[in-house]
C-alpha cells in the first residue's frame, strides 16, 4: 500500500449509493489507519438496499450507514479542511467539493463512477449495475493505493 492519506472524504449526489460504498470498501481494504467519511450534495435518500447487497458480497457491511450532506457534516463538527483528500464520485459532488474547498489547500479528485440507480428492469439486472459501480470503485482503489490487505 502506498501513501494512504490520513483522512479521506468520499462524496456523491445523495450519500446513498456510491460514496457509502467507497467509504465501506476503503475501511475494509485498508483498515482503520485512515479516517474515512462520506457525504452527499443532498441528504434526501436512505442507504440503498442494492448497495448494501452488493457490498455484502465482498464482506463490506453498509446497513448501519446513515446518509448525510456536506451541510450536515459541517453542522456535526466535521470540518472539510480537516480532510487530506476529497474524492468526488459524481460531477455535482465534484462541483460542490471544489466550491466548498476553494479557500483551503485541499486535493479534490474526481473518479467518474457510474450511478447505477434506475438501471435494469429485474432484480438481477439491477444488482449487476450496482456490482459494476462497486467494481469501478475497487479498481480505482487498487490503482491509487495498491492491492488491499484483506487480513485486516
Amino acid at each position: 500500500m502506498t501513501n494512504l492519506p490520513q483522512s479521506i472524504l468520499f462524496c456523491c449526489d445523495h450519500n446513498a449509493v456510491r460514496s457509502p460504498m467507497a467509504e465501506g470498501i476503503m475501511k475494509k481494504f485498508y483498515g482503520t489507519g485512515t479516517y474515512v467519511q462520506s457525504v452527499g450534495v443532498k441528504c434526501d435518500l436512505e442507504i440503498d438496499g442494492f448497495a448494501i447487497a452488493v457490498c455484502q458480497e465482498i464482506g463490506v457491511e453498509l446497513s448501519r450507514h446513515r446518509s448525510r450532506s456536506f451541510e450536515q457534516m459541517q453542522q456535526w463538527g466535521d470540518d472539510l479542511s480537516s480532510f487530506d483528500l476529497i474524492i468526488a464520485l459524481s460531477p455535482a459532488s465534484q462541483r460542490q467539493a471544489l466550491e466548498l474547498t476553494r479557500v483551503f489547500h485541499l486535493e479534490v479528485e474526481y473518479w467518474p463512477i457510474m450511478d447505477p440507480t434506475g438501471i435494469g428492469e429485474t432484480r438481477e439486472a439491477k444488482l449487476e449495475a450496482y456490482r459494476q459501480s462497486r467494481d469501478q470503485i475497487v479498481a480505482h482503489f487498487t490503482e491509487r493505493w495498491g492491492a488491499p490487505d484483506l487480513r485486516l
